[in-house]
């Protein structure tokens, strides 16, 4: 073990313990391999899963071991029109399991995310039976404030440049606090406890994960 990954199993066991005080519950893994077996394992099969369109749940290889196995995926990017993403959206409200990953994550526990149209933070709220949410060693963050300086200066410009928005942290690789038509930094939530004890699981990976 190298003195950075064992300085993140350190602060990972910090994270881990705060979670529990606000009744979500963590595990650490070393790589995205143990990570993605050890969810799931934890997924009964059969279960009808949604996701939030996470780069870091596709570069884990998560949405492919999904695929692979005896599950019912309900994938909003299957909609041919609106009124079909619409009926999948609500779909995606009732299904057992949602993946996602958050934003950024304080070293106390709090969960930091920024949305457009509201719909992943929603089942991160409310909804889904139970929400996996990965998140790499890189997205940590020392308080909510350097969460959302981070989401909207490091996440948000890479995120808008992937899309293809026009808008202007795409080109100044910065956040300007913008309220141009295509800005997707409509919804900020901060999750500093979940109301169901189990519901919210994190699992912290000591990789550098999505943006």
């Amino acid at each position: 073990m190298s003195y950075k990954t064992e300085a993140f199993a350190a602060m990972a066991h910090t994270i881990i313990e705060n979670l529990k005080k606000r009744n979500m519950e963590g595990h650490y893994y070393e790589t995205s391999a143990e990570c993605v077996r050890a969810i799931i394992d934890s997924i009964p099969q059969g279960s009808s899963i949604s996701w939030g369109g996470s780069e870091t749940i596709k570069e884990t290889g998560l949405m492919d071991a999904i695929n692979n196995g005896d599950y019912e995926l309900i994938d909003r990017a299957a909609a041919k029109n609106p009124e079909e993403a619409r009926q999948i959206y609500a779909k995606t409200v009732l299904a057992d399991y949602y993946l996602m990953s958050s934003n950024a994550l304080t070293i106390d526990g709090e969960l930091i995310n920024i949305d457009g149209n509201g719909n992943r933070v929603a089942c991160l709220i409310q909804g889904p039976s139970h929400v996996i949410i990965v998140v790499g060693m890189n997205k940590i963050a020392t308080d909510v404030a350097s969460g959302v300086a981070r989401v909207r200066n490091i996440a948000s410009p890479a995120n808008a440049i992937r899309l293809s928005r026009k808008i202007p942290c795409a080109t100044t690789g910065h956040c300007l606090n913008c309220l141009s038509p295509e800005c997707f930094c409509n919804q900020i939530v901060v999750t500093r406890r979940s109301g169901h004890a189990g519901r919210i699981q994190v699992y912290l990976v000591a990789e550098d994960l999505g943006y």
